[in-house]
Protein backbone atom coordinates (compact mmCIF):
# COMPACT_ATOMS: atom_id res chain seq x y z
CA UNK A 1 0.00 0.00 0.00
CA UNK A 2 1.69 3.62 -0.94
CA UNK A 3 1.87 6.04 2.07
CA UNK A 4 0.45 8.86 1.56
CA UNK A 5 0.95 12.24 3.89
CA UNK A 6 -0.65 14.55 5.60
CA UNK A 7 -0.93 18.08 7.48
CA UNK A 8 0.29 18.52 11.06
CA UNK A 9 -3.02 20.91 11.36
CA UNK A 10 -5.55 18.78 9.55
CA UNK A 11 -6.90 18.73 12.54
CA UNK A 12 -7.50 22.30 13.45
CA UNK A 13 -10.57 24.11 13.77
CA UNK A 14 -11.88 27.55 14.43
CA UNK A 15 -8.22 29.05 14.66
CA UNK A 16 -7.63 32.05 12.78
CA UNK A 17 -5.59 32.30 9.32
CA UNK A 18 -5.49 28.54 9.14
CA UNK A 19 -7.80 26.46 7.04
CA UNK A 20 -7.34 22.75 7.73
CA UNK A 21 -5.87 20.81 5.02
CA UNK A 22 -7.44 17.10 5.51
CA UNK A 23 -6.47 15.74 2.44
CA UNK A 24 -3.33 13.73 1.28
CA UNK A 25 -0.66 13.46 -0.79
CA UNK A 26 1.83 11.66 -2.42
CA UNK A 27 5.56 11.93 -1.15
CA UNK A 28 6.40 13.47 -5.13
CA UNK A 29 4.18 16.09 -3.99
CA UNK A 30 5.02 16.83 -0.48
CA UNK A 31 8.79 17.04 -2.13
CA UNK A 32 7.68 19.44 -4.23
CA UNK A 33 5.38 21.54 -2.00
CA UNK A 34 7.52 21.67 0.77
CA UNK A 35 5.05 22.53 3.59
CA UNK A 36 0.98 22.04 3.41
CA UNK A 37 -1.51 24.63 2.23
CA UNK A 38 -2.35 25.65 6.23
CA UNK A 39 1.18 26.02 6.97
CA UNK A 40 1.45 22.26 8.33
CA UNK A 41 4.11 20.05 8.01
CA UNK A 42 3.42 16.50 5.74
CA UNK A 43 3.66 13.68 7.91
CA UNK A 44 3.69 10.04 6.87
CA UNK A 45 0.65 8.42 7.30
CA UNK A 46 2.23 4.64 7.33
CA UNK A 47 5.48 4.27 9.32
CA UNK A 48 7.40 1.15 7.29
CA UNK A 49 9.10 -1.04 9.31
CA UNK A 50 12.32 -2.75 8.73
CA UNK A 51 13.46 -5.97 11.14
CA UNK A 52 16.10 -6.38 13.01
CA UNK A 53 17.33 -9.05 10.92
CA UNK A 54 17.54 -6.98 7.72
CA UNK A 55 19.72 -4.10 10.01
CA UNK A 56 21.99 -6.55 11.23
CA UNK A 57 22.46 -7.40 7.37
CA UNK A 58 24.05 -3.88 6.56
CA UNK A 59 26.55 -4.46 9.02
CA UNK A 60 29.89 -4.59 6.84
CA UNK A 61 28.54 -3.04 4.06
CA UNK A 62 28.74 0.16 2.25
CA UNK A 63 26.11 3.17 3.47
CA UNK A 64 24.72 3.55 0.46
CA UNK A 65 23.52 -0.03 1.03
CA UNK A 66 21.50 1.16 4.11
CA UNK A 67 20.49 4.14 2.26
CA UNK A 68 18.53 1.95 -0.15
CA UNK A 69 17.38 -0.26 2.67
CA UNK A 70 15.66 2.82 3.93
CA UNK A 71 14.62 4.60 0.35
CA UNK A 72 13.03 1.26 -0.46
CA UNK A 73 10.98 0.88 2.00
CA UNK A 74 9.32 4.67 2.14
CA UNK A 75 9.73 5.31 -1.97
CA UNK A 76 9.48 1.99 -3.71
CA UNK A 77 5.62 2.39 -4.96
CA UNK A 78 6.87 6.34 -6.17
CA UNK A 79 10.55 5.38 -7.82
CA UNK A 80 11.67 2.91 -10.23
CA UNK A 81 14.21 0.77 -8.10
CA UNK A 82 16.57 1.70 -10.64
CA UNK A 83 16.57 5.46 -9.59
CA UNK A 84 16.35 4.94 -6.06
CA UNK A 85 20.14 2.87 -6.77
CA UNK A 86 21.25 5.60 -8.85
CA UNK A 87 20.00 8.51 -6.50
CA UNK A 88 21.70 6.66 -3.19
CA UNK A 89 24.63 6.27 -5.39
CA UNK A 90 25.21 9.32 -6.32
CA UNK A 91 24.62 11.09 -3.08
CA UNK A 92 26.75 9.05 -0.67
CA UNK A 93 30.50 8.92 -1.88
CA UNK A 94 32.05 10.07 0.99
CA UNK A 95 32.85 8.06 4.36
CA UNK A 96 31.03 8.00 7.33
CA UNK A 97 33.63 7.39 10.16
CA UNK A 98 32.45 5.96 13.24
CA UNK A 99 35.09 6.59 15.94
CA UNK A 100 35.77 4.75 19.12
CA UNK A 101 36.50 7.55 22.27
CA UNK A 102 35.71 4.99 24.67
CA UNK A 103 34.28 1.54 25.33
CA UNK A 104 31.10 1.48 23.90
CA UNK A 105 31.10 5.04 23.17
CA UNK A 106 30.98 6.45 19.77
CA UNK A 107 31.20 9.30 17.58
CA UNK A 108 29.60 9.60 14.82
CA UNK A 109 31.34 12.00 12.06
CA UNK A 110 28.84 13.42 9.72
CA UNK A 111 31.34 15.70 8.72
CA UNK A 112 32.85 14.31 5.61
CA UNK A 113 30.44 15.50 2.54
CA UNK A 114 30.90 18.52 -0.46
CA UNK A 115 30.32 21.10 3.10
CA UNK A 116 31.58 19.08 5.84
CA UNK A 117 28.03 19.42 7.27
CA UNK A 118 25.49 16.89 8.01
CA UNK A 119 23.38 19.14 5.74
CA UNK A 120 25.13 16.95 3.23
CA UNK A 121 23.13 13.88 3.58
CA UNK A 122 20.24 14.90 2.84
CA UNK A 123 20.28 17.90 0.74
CA UNK A 124 22.05 15.97 -1.92
CA UNK A 125 19.76 12.87 -1.46
CA UNK A 126 16.34 15.57 -2.18
CA UNK A 127 18.51 17.00 -5.22
CA UNK A 128 18.38 14.33 -6.52
CA UNK A 129 15.08 13.23 -5.64
CA UNK A 130 13.75 16.54 -6.64
CA UNK A 131 15.18 16.35 -9.92
CA UNK A 132 13.27 12.92 -10.62
CA UNK A 133 9.93 14.43 -10.16
CA UNK A 134 10.37 18.01 -11.67
CA UNK A 135 7.27 19.36 -14.17
CA UNK A 136 8.48 19.35 -17.40
CA UNK A 137 9.54 22.90 -18.98
CA UNK A 138 8.70 24.38 -15.20
CA UNK A 139 11.58 25.72 -13.08
CA UNK A 140 11.34 24.75 -9.24
CA UNK A 141 12.26 27.66 -7.25
CA UNK A 142 13.43 26.44 -3.50
CA UNK A 143 13.36 29.17 -0.68
CA UNK A 144 15.95 27.76 2.20
CA UNK A 145 16.57 29.43 5.95
CA UNK A 146 19.54 28.74 7.06
CA UNK A 147 21.51 29.11 10.91
CA UNK A 148 24.63 28.19 8.99
CA UNK A 149 24.92 24.75 7.67
CA UNK A 150 22.31 24.02 5.86
CA UNK A 151 21.85 26.90 3.29
CA UNK A 152 25.24 26.14 1.38
CA UNK A 153 24.49 22.06 2.01
CA UNK A 154 21.34 22.97 0.19
CA UNK A 155 22.90 25.22 -2.04
CA UNK A 156 26.17 22.67 -3.43
CA UNK A 157 23.58 20.09 -3.84
CA UNK A 158 21.72 21.99 -6.03
CA UNK A 159 24.17 23.93 -7.78
CA UNK A 160 24.03 23.16 -11.67
CA UNK A 161 20.79 20.98 -11.49
CA UNK A 162 18.79 21.77 -14.02
CA UNK A 163 15.44 23.77 -13.72
CA UNK A 164 16.10 24.63 -10.12
CA UNK A 165 17.05 27.82 -8.83
CA UNK A 166 17.82 28.16 -5.18
CA UNK A 167 17.32 31.63 -2.59
CA UNK A 168 19.05 31.29 0.32
CA UNK A 169 18.51 33.48 3.90
CA UNK A 170 20.78 33.69 6.74
CA UNK A 171 20.74 36.05 9.62
CA UNK A 172 23.44 38.32 8.59
CA UNK A 173 25.14 38.57 12.24
CA UNK A 174 25.22 34.74 13.68
CA UNK A 175 26.93 32.87 10.83
CA UNK A 176 30.44 32.24 10.85
CA UNK A 177 33.35 33.50 8.31
CA UNK A 178 33.43 30.51 7.15
CA UNK A 179 29.99 29.76 6.49
CA UNK A 180 29.44 33.42 5.60
CA UNK A 181 32.06 32.88 2.79
CA UNK A 182 31.09 29.55 2.12
CA UNK A 183 26.72 30.80 1.48
CA UNK A 184 28.08 33.88 -0.58
CA UNK A 185 30.07 32.30 -3.44
CA UNK A 186 28.01 29.11 -4.23
CA UNK A 187 26.92 30.96 -7.30
CA UNK A 188 25.44 29.99 -10.82
CA UNK A 189 21.46 29.10 -10.22
CA UNK A 190 22.16 29.57 -6.31
CA UNK A 191 21.49 33.18 -4.96
CA UNK A 192 22.48 33.94 -0.97
CA UNK A 193 20.43 36.72 1.22
CA UNK A 194 21.54 38.06 4.37
CA UNK A 195 18.69 39.44 6.32
CA UNK A 196 18.49 41.17 9.22
CA UNK A 197 17.45 40.01 12.59
CA UNK A 198 17.41 36.18 13.67
CA UNK A 199 17.61 32.70 12.28
CA UNK A 200 13.50 32.82 13.53
CA UNK A 201 12.79 35.74 11.72
CA UNK A 202 14.43 34.04 8.16
CA UNK A 203 12.58 30.70 8.86
CA UNK A 204 9.27 32.76 9.15
CA UNK A 205 9.90 34.61 5.92
CA UNK A 206 10.11 31.09 3.90
CA UNK A 207 7.04 29.78 5.56
CA UNK A 208 5.11 33.63 4.58
CA UNK A 209 6.32 33.44 1.25
CA UNK A 210 5.22 29.47 0.79
CA UNK A 211 1.08 30.83 2.12
CA UNK A 212 1.58 33.90 -0.28
CA UNK A 213 -0.88 33.27 -3.28
CA UNK A 214 0.97 35.48 -5.28
CA UNK A 215 3.82 33.61 -5.03
CA UNK A 216 2.34 30.47 -6.15
CA UNK A 217 3.14 31.13 -9.93
CA UNK A 218 6.96 30.47 -9.07
CA UNK A 219 6.38 26.97 -8.18
CA UNK A 220 8.20 27.18 -4.66
CA UNK A 221 9.53 24.97 -2.53
CA UNK A 222 11.41 24.29 0.60
CA UNK A 223 14.49 22.81 1.19
CA UNK A 224 14.43 23.28 5.01
CA UNK A 225 13.72 20.67 7.45
CA UNK A 226 10.20 21.56 7.06
CA UNK A 227 10.45 19.05 3.80
CA UNK A 228 9.73 15.45 4.44
CA UNK A 229 12.44 15.13 1.57
CA UNK A 230 15.34 16.31 4.12
CA UNK A 231 13.93 14.17 7.07
CA UNK A 232 13.87 10.52 4.99
CA UNK A 233 17.74 10.76 4.42
CA UNK A 234 18.21 11.81 8.09
CA UNK A 235 16.61 8.29 8.96
CA UNK A 236 19.25 6.62 7.13
CA UNK A 237 22.67 7.31 9.32
CA UNK A 238 20.74 6.13 12.44
CA UNK A 239 20.61 2.61 11.16
CA UNK A 240 23.90 2.33 9.53
CA UNK A 241 25.49 3.46 12.80
CA UNK A 242 23.48 0.83 14.20
CA UNK A 243 24.41 -1.85 12.10
CA UNK A 244 27.62 -1.38 12.19
CA UNK A 245 28.53 -1.71 15.74
CA UNK A 246 25.86 -3.12 17.64
CA UNK A 247 26.84 -6.33 19.17
CA UNK A 248 23.94 -9.10 19.49
CA UNK A 249 20.71 -7.92 19.81
CA UNK A 250 21.53 -4.54 22.01
CA UNK A 251 19.81 -1.41 21.78
CA UNK A 252 21.58 2.19 21.69
CA UNK A 253 21.66 5.84 22.51
CA UNK A 254 21.95 8.61 20.20
CA UNK A 255 22.85 11.99 21.47
CA UNK A 256 21.76 14.46 18.57
CA UNK A 257 22.53 18.38 19.02
CA UNK A 258 19.35 19.68 18.39
CA UNK A 259 17.99 23.06 16.67
CA UNK A 260 15.29 22.60 14.67
CA UNK A 261 14.93 19.42 15.09
CA UNK A 262 15.11 17.69 11.61
CA UNK A 263 17.72 15.66 13.04
CA UNK A 264 16.29 13.99 16.08
CA UNK A 265 13.55 13.66 14.08
CA UNK A 266 15.74 11.06 11.66
CA UNK A 267 16.12 9.11 14.30
CA UNK A 268 12.77 9.36 16.33
CA UNK A 269 11.47 7.63 12.68
CA UNK A 270 14.03 5.00 12.44
CA UNK A 271 13.04 3.73 16.38
CA UNK A 272 9.37 3.83 14.84
CA UNK A 273 10.92 1.77 12.24
CA UNK A 274 12.20 -0.96 14.24
CA UNK A 275 15.47 0.30 15.06
CA UNK A 276 15.88 -0.52 19.26
CA UNK A 277 16.60 2.62 20.17
CA UNK A 278 16.94 3.04 24.06
CA UNK A 279 17.06 6.98 24.13
CA UNK A 280 17.00 9.99 22.12
CA UNK A 281 19.36 12.08 23.88
CA UNK A 282 18.29 15.81 22.42
CA UNK A 283 20.68 18.63 23.98
CA UNK A 284 20.06 22.04 22.86
CA UNK A 285 22.53 25.31 23.27
CA UNK A 286 20.94 28.19 25.71
CA UNK A 287 17.57 28.38 23.18
CA UNK A 288 16.01 25.81 26.00
CA UNK A 289 12.42 26.22 24.89
CA UNK A 290 12.54 22.01 24.52
CA UNK A 291 14.23 20.94 28.02
CA UNK A 292 11.86 23.21 29.54
CA UNK A 293 8.79 21.52 28.34
CA UNK A 294 10.02 18.06 28.67
CA UNK A 295 10.69 18.98 32.71
CA UNK A 296 7.56 21.10 32.73
CA UNK A 297 4.79 20.01 30.29
CA UNK A 298 4.43 24.01 29.51
CA UNK A 299 6.13 25.20 25.79
CA UNK A 300 6.82 28.64 25.45
CA UNK A 301 9.08 29.64 22.65
CA UNK A 302 12.10 31.79 23.18
CA UNK A 303 11.87 34.68 21.00
CA UNK A 304 14.08 36.39 19.89
CA UNK A 305 16.46 33.04 19.60
CA UNK A 306 19.28 33.68 21.69
CA UNK A 307 22.74 33.87 19.93
CA UNK A 308 25.59 30.87 20.90
CA UNK A 309 28.43 30.05 19.76
CA UNK A 310 26.94 26.69 18.31
CA UNK A 311 25.32 29.00 16.03
CA UNK A 312 23.45 26.09 13.54
CA UNK A 313 21.49 25.69 16.80
CA UNK A 314 20.17 29.16 17.58
CA UNK A 315 16.77 28.46 17.14
CA UNK A 316 13.47 29.68 19.67
CA UNK A 317 10.77 27.83 18.07
CA UNK A 318 12.05 24.43 15.96
CA UNK A 319 10.00 23.99 12.98
CA UNK A 320 9.84 19.85 13.53
CA UNK A 321 8.21 20.05 17.06
CA UNK A 322 5.05 19.90 14.67
CA UNK A 323 5.91 16.92 14.27
CA UNK A 324 7.30 15.56 17.41
CA UNK A 325 4.12 16.74 18.91
CA UNK A 326 2.10 14.63 15.91
CA UNK A 327 3.71 11.68 16.76
CA UNK A 328 2.88 12.24 20.44
CA UNK A 329 -0.44 13.28 19.39
CA UNK A 330 -0.29 16.93 20.13
CA UNK A 331 -0.41 19.77 17.65
CA UNK A 332 1.64 23.18 17.79
CA UNK A 333 1.51 25.45 14.97
CA UNK A 334 4.22 27.54 12.87
CA UNK A 335 3.79 30.20 15.18
CA UNK A 336 4.37 28.32 18.35
CA UNK A 337 0.82 28.07 20.19
CA UNK A 338 0.19 24.75 21.47
CA UNK A 339 -3.48 23.64 19.96
CA UNK A 340 -3.35 20.22 22.29
CA UNK A 341 -0.43 18.87 24.28
CA UNK A 342 1.17 15.67 23.51
CA UNK A 343 1.38 12.36 25.93
CA UNK A 344 4.32 13.67 27.58
CA UNK A 345 4.49 10.56 29.95
CA UNK A 346 5.70 8.61 26.32
CA UNK A 347 7.92 11.66 25.24
CA UNK A 348 10.01 11.43 28.20
CA UNK A 349 9.88 7.48 28.17
CA UNK A 350 11.71 8.14 24.61
CA UNK A 351 13.51 11.21 24.81
CA UNK A 352 16.03 13.30 26.79
CA UNK A 353 16.84 16.51 26.38
CA UNK A 354 18.84 19.16 28.04
CA UNK A 355 19.77 23.00 27.61
CA UNK A 356 23.68 23.55 27.58
CA UNK A 357 25.56 26.80 28.23
CA UNK A 358 28.09 28.50 25.86
CA UNK A 359 30.60 27.66 28.78
CA UNK A 360 29.90 24.03 28.82
CA UNK A 361 30.47 23.70 25.30
CA UNK A 362 33.32 25.28 25.77
CA UNK A 363 34.96 23.30 28.28
CA UNK A 364 33.63 19.71 26.69
CA UNK A 365 35.70 21.02 23.78
CA UNK A 366 38.65 21.31 26.26
CA UNK A 367 37.85 18.36 27.99
CA UNK A 368 37.32 15.82 25.16
CA UNK A 369 40.76 16.83 23.61
CA UNK A 370 42.44 16.72 26.64
CA UNK A 371 41.18 13.16 27.95
CA UNK A 372 40.77 11.16 24.29
CA UNK A 373 42.65 13.44 22.27
CA UNK A 374 39.14 13.89 19.99
CA UNK A 375 38.29 17.16 18.65
CA UNK A 376 34.85 18.33 18.52
CA UNK A 377 33.40 21.88 17.29
CA UNK A 378 30.72 23.65 18.82
CA UNK A 379 27.76 21.43 17.74
CA UNK A 380 29.20 18.00 18.57
CA UNK A 381 30.48 19.28 21.80
CA UNK A 382 26.81 20.25 22.84
CA UNK A 383 25.91 16.49 21.27
CA UNK A 384 28.68 15.11 23.84
CA UNK A 385 27.56 17.13 26.57
CA UNK A 386 24.14 16.22 26.67
CA UNK A 387 25.10 12.77 26.94
CA UNK A 388 27.46 13.29 29.79
CA UNK A 389 24.49 14.91 31.75
CA UNK A 390 22.27 11.38 30.24
CA UNK A 391 25.01 8.93 31.80
CA UNK A 392 25.05 11.25 35.29
CA UNK A 393 21.27 10.77 35.24
CA UNK A 394 21.02 7.23 34.41
CA UNK A 395 24.29 5.45 34.53
CA UNK A 396 23.89 2.25 32.46
CA UNK A 397 26.41 0.70 30.16
CA UNK A 398 24.59 0.85 26.76
CA UNK A 399 26.28 1.17 23.11
CA UNK A 400 25.69 5.02 22.61
CA UNK A 401 27.02 7.07 19.70
CA UNK A 402 27.21 11.39 19.44
CA UNK A 403 26.50 12.99 15.98
CA UNK A 404 29.23 15.21 15.12
CA UNK A 405 27.18 17.34 12.81
CA UNK A 406 30.67 20.04 11.20
CA UNK A 407 33.78 19.99 10.63
CA UNK A 408 35.91 21.86 13.45
CA UNK A 409 37.86 23.76 10.93
CA UNK A 410 34.28 25.55 10.11
CA UNK A 411 34.89 27.12 13.34
CA UNK A 412 39.03 27.83 13.04
CA UNK A 413 39.10 31.06 15.59
CA UNK A 414 37.29 28.70 18.38
CA UNK A 415 39.22 25.85 17.89
CA UNK A 416 42.20 27.91 17.90
CA UNK A 417 40.99 29.43 21.34
CA UNK A 418 40.36 26.31 23.03
CA UNK A 419 42.86 24.05 22.08
CA UNK A 420 46.15 26.32 20.30
CA UNK A 421 45.53 23.93 17.03
CA UNK A 422 44.62 25.24 13.65
CA UNK A 423 42.70 22.91 11.75
CA UNK A 424 43.80 21.76 8.31
CA UNK A 425 41.15 22.04 6.07
CA UNK A 426 38.77 19.17 4.53
CA UNK A 427 39.74 18.93 1.07
CA UNK A 428 35.83 19.99 0.62
CA UNK A 429 37.13 23.22 1.72
CA UNK A 430 40.28 23.82 0.50
CA UNK A 431 39.52 26.26 -2.39
CA UNK A 432 37.56 28.52 -0.98
CA UNK A 433 39.40 31.18 -0.26
CA UNK A 434 39.58 31.68 -4.12
CA UNK A 435 36.00 31.60 -4.62
CA UNK A 436 33.90 34.93 -5.56
CA UNK A 437 30.46 36.13 -4.86
CA UNK A 438 28.66 38.27 -2.20
CA UNK A 439 25.26 37.93 -0.83
CA UNK A 440 21.96 40.40 -1.45
CA UNK A 441 21.30 42.45 2.00
CA UNK A 442 17.75 42.58 2.71
CA UNK A 443 15.28 43.64 5.77
CA UNK A 444 13.63 41.04 7.92
CA UNK A 445 10.30 42.31 6.24
CA UNK A 446 8.27 40.19 4.45
CA UNK A 447 7.03 42.88 1.96
CA UNK A 448 10.79 43.48 0.83
CA UNK A 449 11.17 39.62 0.77
CA UNK A 450 8.39 39.58 -1.79
CA UNK A 451 9.42 42.35 -3.54
CA UNK A 452 13.21 40.56 -4.51
CA UNK A 453 11.13 37.39 -5.33
CA UNK A 454 8.77 38.66 -7.98
CA UNK A 455 11.82 40.82 -9.47
CA UNK A 456 14.21 38.07 -9.55
CA UNK A 457 12.66 34.71 -9.99
CA UNK A 458 12.36 32.73 -12.89
CA UNK A 459 8.49 30.63 -14.02
CA UNK A 460 9.77 28.11 -16.99
CA UNK A 461 12.83 26.89 -17.85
Amino acid sequence: MSIRYYSTNRNLKNVAGITPFTGKVSFKEALLKGQASDEGLFMPDTIPQLSLKEIQKMKGKPYSDTALLVSKAFLADEFPLENLKKVVKDSYNYPVPLEKVKPKTYIMRLDQGPTASFKDFAARMMARLMSNCRPKGERLNILVATSGDTGSAVGEAFKGVAGIDVTILYPEAEVSNMQKKQLDTIGGNVQALSAAGKFDDCQNLVKQAFSDPDLVKFNLTSANSINFGRILPQIIYYIYAYAQLMERDEQVIFSVPSGNFGNALGCEYARRMGLPVAKLVMPTNENDEFPIFMATGIYKKVSPSRACISNAMNVGHPSNLARFFNLYDGTVDRVGQVHKYPDMEEMRRYIFSVSVTDKQTRETIKIVYKKYKVILEQHGAVGWAGLVEYFKKYPEEKLAVCLETAHPAKFPEEIQKLLGLTMPLPDSMKNIDQRKGSAVSISNDFSDFKKYLQKNLKIKE
